[in-house]
């Protein structure tokens, strides 16, 4: 949901030629998959545009690539430090950050995958995603 949060965020502000968003997974058990249709709901619900996407896993190349991965929960963290060298977040191009740090709260996204709640994942997505595109065009 992040990704199509934020980039309909940037093109409201037409800031949106000004950034690339995309979205990637620690994991490889949703690789090739679309959105979740749960999540699809949400996003309609509150008029946010979305494509079809396959699901890809995150990349050495993407710690160059990014100035910025954003991450919705610390098991994302510890796993990409597990498949990754620890130099590799550490010395990176890229800033690794927790989603809700830049809503300027110190924990995880609510996850859905558990609640079944993707209304509430949308609000901290989307109060994180309004800190992000707010701080980056300051």
């Amino acid at each position: 949901m992040a990704e199509f949060i934020l980039r309909h965020m940037c093109c409201e502000a037409g800031v949106e030629a000004d950034f690339e968003i995309a979205s990637a997974a620690v994991s490889t058990e949703e690789i090739g998959n679309d959105i979740y249709p749960p999540a699809k709901r949400v996003l309609t619900a509150h008029g946010i545009p979305f494509s079809h996407r396959a699901a890809r896993q995150i990349t050495k190349a993407d710690f160059d690539t990014y100035d910025y991965i954003i991450c919705a929960d610390r098991s994302n963290i510890r796993i990409m430090e597990y498949r990754f060298d620890s130099s590799v977040l550490e010395h990176s191009h890229a800033q690794v950050s927790m989603m809700m740090e830049w809503a300027g709260q110190s924990r995880d996204v609510s996850d859905p995958w558990y609640t079944g709640d993707f209304e509430t994942a949308y609000q901290d997505i989307h109060d994180s995603c309004k800190a992000i595109l707010q701080t980056l065009t300051e």
